[in-house]
Protein backbone atom coordinates (compact mmCIF):
# COMPACT_ATOMS: atom_id res chain seq x y z
CA UNK A 1 0.00 0.00 0.00
CA UNK A 2 0.75 3.39 -0.54
CA UNK A 3 2.11 5.77 2.26
CA UNK A 4 0.44 8.63 0.76
CA UNK A 5 -2.46 7.11 0.89
CA UNK A 6 -3.38 6.27 4.27
CA UNK A 7 -6.23 7.23 5.68
CA UNK A 8 -6.86 8.51 9.00
CA UNK A 9 -10.35 7.74 10.61
CA UNK A 10 -9.85 10.57 13.16
CA UNK A 11 -11.25 13.84 11.32
CA UNK A 12 -8.67 16.86 11.15
CA UNK A 13 -11.90 18.94 10.79
CA UNK A 14 -14.94 18.68 12.71
CA UNK A 15 -18.18 17.97 10.78
CA UNK A 16 -20.63 20.20 11.73
CA UNK A 17 -19.33 23.27 13.11
CA UNK A 18 -20.85 24.23 16.41
CA UNK A 19 -22.27 27.68 17.01
CA UNK A 20 -21.78 28.96 20.94
CA UNK A 21 -25.21 30.78 21.22
CA UNK A 22 -24.95 34.39 22.00
CA UNK A 23 -26.83 36.27 25.09
CA UNK A 24 -29.43 38.81 23.72
CA UNK A 25 -29.27 41.82 25.93
CA UNK A 26 -32.89 41.64 27.95
CA UNK A 27 -34.88 45.02 26.91
CA UNK A 28 -36.05 47.29 29.44
CA UNK A 29 -40.17 46.32 28.56
CA UNK A 30 -39.34 43.29 28.90
CA UNK A 31 -37.70 43.81 32.31
CA UNK A 32 -40.48 45.90 33.26
CA UNK A 33 -43.12 43.62 31.80
CA UNK A 34 -41.37 40.54 33.72
CA UNK A 35 -41.18 43.01 37.38
CA UNK A 36 -44.99 44.25 37.03
CA UNK A 37 -46.28 40.28 36.43
CA UNK A 38 -44.38 39.21 39.01
CA UNK A 39 -46.17 42.39 41.28
CA UNK A 40 -48.94 41.49 40.25
CA UNK A 41 -48.71 38.03 41.62
CA UNK A 42 -47.31 38.61 44.41
CA UNK A 43 -50.20 41.59 44.79
CA UNK A 44 -52.79 39.04 43.88
CA UNK A 45 -51.57 36.12 46.27
CA UNK A 46 -51.59 38.74 49.12
CA UNK A 47 -55.14 40.18 48.71
CA UNK A 48 -55.80 36.89 48.69
CA UNK A 49 -54.92 35.59 52.11
CA UNK A 50 -56.12 39.13 53.17
CA UNK A 51 -59.48 38.59 52.27
CA UNK A 52 -59.65 34.78 53.63
CA UNK A 53 -58.35 36.54 56.83
CA UNK A 54 -61.22 39.42 57.07
CA UNK A 55 -63.85 36.81 56.21
CA UNK A 56 -62.14 34.01 58.90
CA UNK A 57 -62.29 37.11 61.56
CA UNK A 58 -66.14 38.25 60.66
CA UNK A 59 -66.39 34.65 61.13
CA UNK A 60 -64.91 34.55 64.47
CA UNK A 61 -66.99 37.66 65.54
CA UNK A 62 -70.24 36.26 64.56
CA UNK A 63 -69.21 32.78 66.44
CA UNK A 64 -68.31 35.19 69.60
CA UNK A 65 -71.67 37.59 69.13
CA UNK A 66 -74.33 34.55 69.23
CA UNK A 67 -72.13 33.20 72.62
CA UNK A 68 -72.34 36.54 74.22
CA UNK A 69 -75.97 36.76 73.28
CA UNK A 70 -76.70 33.23 74.47
CA UNK A 71 -75.29 34.58 77.90
CA UNK A 72 -77.79 36.95 78.05
CA UNK A 73 -81.57 35.59 78.44
CA UNK A 74 -83.66 37.39 75.89
CA UNK A 75 -86.43 37.30 78.15
CA UNK A 76 -84.58 39.48 80.71
CA UNK A 77 -83.42 41.76 77.86
CA UNK A 78 -86.85 42.15 76.34
CA UNK A 79 -88.12 42.90 80.69
CA UNK A 80 -85.45 45.41 80.42
CA UNK A 81 -86.47 47.58 77.29
CA UNK A 82 -90.11 47.05 78.53
CA UNK A 83 -88.86 48.22 82.25
CA UNK A 84 -86.57 51.57 80.49
CA UNK A 85 -89.63 52.20 78.70
CA UNK A 86 -91.99 52.86 81.74
CA UNK A 87 -89.10 55.06 83.50
CA UNK A 88 -88.80 57.30 80.40
CA UNK A 89 -92.34 57.56 80.55
CA UNK A 90 -92.57 58.22 84.49
CA UNK A 91 -89.89 60.83 84.13
CA UNK A 92 -92.10 62.81 81.37
CA UNK A 93 -94.76 62.39 82.98
CA UNK A 94 -93.36 63.85 86.47
CA UNK A 95 -91.81 66.63 84.69
CA UNK A 96 -94.69 68.19 83.82
CA UNK A 97 -96.87 67.19 86.80
CA UNK A 98 -98.08 69.80 89.25
CA UNK A 99 -99.04 69.54 92.77
CA UNK A 100 -102.03 72.08 94.13
CA UNK A 101 -100.54 71.21 97.98
CA UNK A 102 -98.17 74.09 97.88
CA UNK A 103 -101.41 76.50 96.94
CA UNK A 104 -103.80 75.44 99.51
CA UNK A 105 -100.01 76.20 102.05
CA UNK A 106 -99.59 79.89 100.96
CA UNK A 107 -103.65 80.39 101.55
CA UNK A 108 -102.89 78.84 105.05
CA UNK A 109 -99.92 80.99 105.96
CA UNK A 110 -101.71 84.18 104.19
CA UNK A 111 -105.09 84.22 104.86
CA UNK A 112 -106.26 86.61 107.71
CA UNK A 113 -108.25 85.09 110.72
CA UNK A 114 -111.36 87.12 109.76
CA UNK A 115 -111.36 85.82 105.98
CA UNK A 116 -113.11 82.85 104.83
CA UNK A 117 -112.57 80.94 101.51
CA UNK A 118 -116.23 78.83 100.23
CA UNK A 119 -115.14 78.04 96.97
CA UNK A 120 -111.32 76.94 94.68
CA UNK A 121 -110.80 75.89 91.52
CA UNK A 122 -108.32 75.83 89.33
CA UNK A 123 -107.43 75.68 85.50
CA UNK A 124 -104.48 75.29 83.08
CA UNK A 125 -104.62 77.47 80.07
CA UNK A 126 -102.46 77.08 76.84
CA UNK A 127 -99.59 78.82 78.14
CA UNK A 128 -99.35 76.08 81.06
CA UNK A 129 -100.18 79.23 83.86
CA UNK A 130 -101.76 78.03 86.66
CA UNK A 131 -104.88 80.40 86.96
CA UNK A 132 -107.22 79.98 90.50
CA UNK A 133 -110.38 81.22 91.00
CA UNK A 134 -111.96 81.42 94.37
CA UNK A 135 -114.94 82.93 96.22
CA UNK A 136 -114.80 84.03 100.01
CA UNK A 137 -116.32 86.27 102.68
CA UNK A 138 -114.69 88.31 104.71
CA UNK A 139 -116.01 91.08 108.15
CA UNK A 140 -115.15 93.85 106.25
CA UNK A 141 -113.92 96.17 103.70
CA UNK A 142 -111.14 96.86 105.62
CA UNK A 143 -110.40 93.16 106.08
CA UNK A 144 -109.97 92.57 102.27
CA UNK A 145 -107.68 95.38 101.65
CA UNK A 146 -105.84 94.00 104.42
CA UNK A 147 -105.78 90.01 102.73
CA UNK A 148 -105.24 91.92 99.21
CA UNK A 149 -101.90 93.40 100.62
CA UNK A 150 -100.60 89.76 101.97
CA UNK A 151 -101.82 88.58 98.73
CA UNK A 152 -99.48 90.93 97.04
CA UNK A 153 -96.47 89.85 99.48
CA UNK A 154 -96.23 86.07 98.54
CA UNK A 155 -94.01 84.18 96.09
CA UNK A 156 -96.72 82.26 95.09
CA UNK A 157 -99.69 84.18 94.48
CA UNK A 158 -99.13 86.26 91.75
CA UNK A 159 -101.95 89.31 90.26
CA UNK A 160 -104.57 89.12 92.77
CA UNK A 161 -107.82 90.43 91.68
CA UNK A 162 -110.90 90.59 93.99
CA UNK A 163 -114.42 90.99 92.11
CA UNK A 164 -117.90 91.12 92.46
CA UNK A 165 -117.94 92.25 95.87
CA UNK A 166 -120.92 92.36 97.80
CA UNK A 167 -122.87 92.16 100.70
CA UNK A 168 -124.57 88.63 102.19
CA UNK A 169 -127.24 88.93 104.60
CA UNK A 170 -125.18 88.35 107.68
CA UNK A 171 -123.06 91.81 106.71
CA UNK A 172 -119.82 90.19 105.42
CA UNK A 173 -118.26 91.01 102.23
CA UNK A 174 -119.09 88.09 99.34
CA UNK A 175 -115.80 88.11 97.07
CA UNK A 176 -114.70 86.11 93.74
CA UNK A 177 -110.76 85.94 93.81
CA UNK A 178 -108.54 85.56 90.65
CA UNK A 179 -104.83 84.56 90.24
CA UNK A 180 -102.06 83.00 88.79
CA UNK A 181 -99.62 80.83 90.33
CA UNK A 182 -96.10 80.70 89.67
CA UNK A 183 -95.49 77.65 87.80
CA UNK A 184 -92.33 76.32 89.17
CA UNK A 185 -93.04 76.47 92.89
CA UNK A 186 -95.76 73.80 92.21
CA UNK A 187 -94.31 71.40 89.69
CA UNK A 188 -93.93 67.93 91.42
CA UNK A 189 -89.63 67.59 90.81
CA UNK A 190 -88.92 71.21 92.56
CA UNK A 191 -91.63 70.53 95.41
CA UNK A 192 -90.09 66.88 96.32
CA UNK A 193 -86.33 68.23 95.79
CA UNK A 194 -87.06 71.13 97.86
CA UNK A 195 -88.28 68.60 100.37
CA UNK A 196 -85.54 66.71 100.34
CA UNK A 197 -83.17 69.19 100.61
CA UNK A 198 -84.72 70.92 103.80
CA UNK A 199 -84.67 67.17 105.45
Amino acid sequence: MDKDSQTSFIPKKPLVERRIPRKRPIGIISLLATVIFFASLIAGGGLYLYRNNLVQQVQDKSVSLERAKEAFEPSLILTLQTLDKRINASREILSEHIIISPIFKALQETTLKTVRFTKFDYSINQEKIVNVNMSGEARSYRTLALQSDVFGESKLIKNPIFSNLSLSTTGDIVFDLSFDVDRSLIMYENVFNTITNNL
